[in-house]
């Protein structure tokens, strides 16, 4: 259960006389303004606009003050959901995101990118009441965006140091997470990245129409703020080894060096030109700048493109392969739209801008010119069986049913494999058969002090799974440091 403070105590019986529980679940939930689709298909724009003030106010009264906020269970990172809200709904914005940030190191991007509908929301009371349950990450991403663009003016202070340092591999958000939470307890944090941009894959992996650079650059500098040391084009396990780090006088290792290993089906003809992974897709167009004015990184361009998955990735690449110029895209998935894994969100997005779903449909073969050059795939039409482990109900190929389509490129869309990189470098590092790091309960490894999590450890996970995984291993490494 969350405590509640005297002073929250006194604001909610303060509400309780001003305003009934009907009265609250009476208020519908708020409804985001988004760009116009024919519109936002011509640019980079972020399409959702975020809440008014006044907007973020009248969706926080809806909250109904809950004894045991069931809310806060659904949370990896466990935000103070009551809390937070309780602060926007007094008013109290820049409060509202100190409390945001006591768990979360990334509030802006969570509220932006987090299945909330599936974590927090899925867990409110309103949904046992047959209403829309109360809009958390509409919310937390207003409190993070508000103090972002009305900044105090208090100078941050650096915690004090305790004399021990830890080394961080990689700087997505398991990575990001666990230097937020080991600098706030007084260790020299330096975090380690192989690519030329601080983010991992909240910069390669997410549009900028979804997630924009400046405001992962705004999280990122406010840990750089707190001391966090960043260190870029230096990959471990090449530029500099465990051994190296050890030496170094690292007193402890986070590894969150992600799934950056793109995953293919097999399929005859995947070695086409025009058949490439949503991994190198997206990394070209959002990190390499291809296909913009002023930057030379060389990515294909085609009318008829199809994407092959049914996940968020999958839906990134072919919205943003409409924004580069494609007149038919199309998502291939094997199953139904009902068992797709994509945000809700997402995939409501995506038809609004004009992608075609091609559901119980499967990839058999590609089928290129004589320059080798995709051109035609055929698709074995699929019926849906009985359920697998994942409690999805198995696609099933339909004898004979088999579909020919034109296509200038083919995005493979459909996972990941762990980067291999550090998990091969590290002698008597416990890997998995898949290729991820064995960790305990506590997030470590065979290696003593080595800790890991993340989609190296995972395989593929979300955001805020990920930094779940930072957050988890940095309160056990200082545990054990302590």
């Amino acid at each position: 259960m969350a405590t509640i403070s005297p002073r929250d105590a006194q604001w909610r019986e303060q509400l309780r006389a001003s305003m009934t529980a009907k009265e609250r679940t009476a208020i519908p939930r708020a409804k985001m303004t988004e760009l116009d689709p024919a519109y936002r298909i011509t640019c980079n724009e972020e399409v959702n606009q975020g809440l008014t003030q006044e907007q973020a106010l009248v969706e926080a009264r809806r909250c109904l003050d809950c004894p045991d906020p069931q809310c806060m269970t659904g949370c990896p990172v466990a935000i103070n959901i009551p809390g937070f809200i309780k602060n926007i709904e007094r008013g109290e914005f820049a409060q509202a995101t100190a409390v945001l940030k006591e768990t979360s190191a990334l509030p802006a991007v969570c509220g932006r990118v987090c299945p909330q509908e599936r974590q927090c929301e899925s867990r409110c009371i309103y949904n046992k009441m047959k209403r829309e349950p109360v809009a958390i990450g509409y919310l937390e991403r207003f409190a993070a965006d508000y103090t972002r663009n009305h900044p105090s003016g208090e100078k941050i202070e650096k915690p004090a140091l305790n004399g021990k340092k830890v080394a961080v591999i990689g700087s997505g958000p398991a990575g990001l997470s666990f230097a937020g939470d080991m600098i706030k307890r007084g260790y020299q944090v330096t975090v380690f990245e192989a690519l030329h941009q601080i983010g991992g894959v909240l910069k390669y992996g997410i549009p900028e129409f979804r997630l924009p650079n400046a405001v992962v650059d705004v999280e990122i500098d406010a840990l750089r703020a707190l001391g966090v040391e960043f260190v870029k084009d230096c990959v471990v396990g090449k530029t500099l080894s465990y051994d190296d780090l050890i030496a170094d006088g690292f007193d402890g290792i986070f590894v969150a060096s992600g799934a950056g290993l793109p995953r293919f089906m097999g399929v005859k003809g995947e070695n086409l030109i025009g058949v490439m992974s949503s991994n190198e897709y997206l990394t070209r167009i959002n990190l390499m700048g291809a296909g913009h004015e002023g930057w030379d990184t060389p990515v294909l361009k085609g009318k008829r493109i199809a994407v092959i998955g049914g996940g968020n990735t999958a839906m990134d690449s072919v919205r943003t392969a409409r924004r580069m110029g494609a007149e038919v895209a199309m998502i291939v998935y094997r199953r139904s739209e009902a068992e797709m894994p994509a945000r809700l969100e997402e995939v409501r997005h995506a038809k609004e801008e004009g992608v075609i779903f091609n559901t119980l449909a499967n990839p058999i073969e590609y089928i290129g010119d004589e320059n080798g050059h995709v051109t035609k795939m055929l698709l074995q039409r699929m019926e849906l069986g009985e359920p697998d482990a994942s409690g999805r109900r198995s696609p099933v190929a339909i004898e004979g049913a088999i579909d020919e389509i034109d296509v200038d490129i083919v995005i493979v869309s459909v996972g990941v494999s762990p980067n291999p990189l550090i998990p091969n470098s590290v002698e008597g590092l416990n890997i998995s058969p898949k290729g991820t790091i064995v960790v305990d309960d506590s997030l470590q490894s065979s290696i003593p002090m080595l800790f890991a999590g993340g989609d190296i450890v995972r395989g593929g996970a979300t955001v805020i799974l990920a930094m779940g995984d930072g957050r988890k291993a940095a309160a056990a490494m200082h545990e054990k440091l302590s």
